[in-house]
């Protein structure tokens, strides 16, 4: 096994990890959300509902992040 101090990583290089980290959790795992989530996503849509918020892809919204930390 190869170890990488995440100091010597780039932003990029540690969300890779982190994305491939929580894949592997999404798959192997039974995650609970906790209960304040449900009220944040609540909130959320209505101020889609309300025209106040875009719903956007979450492909595009990756990439805006990726871009961002370049």
């Amino acid at each position: 096994m190869v170890t990488i101090s995440p100091e010597k990583m780039t932003t990029a290089e540690k969300l890779s990890v982190m994305e491939t980290l929580w894949n592997d959790l999404c798959q192997h795992s039974s995650l609970e959300s906790p209960d304040w989530h449900e009220s944040v996503l609540s909130s959320r849509e209505q101020q889609r509902i309300a025209g106040n918020q875009q719903a956007m892809n979450w492909t595009t919204v990756k990439e805006q992040i990726r871009q961002k930390i370049k």
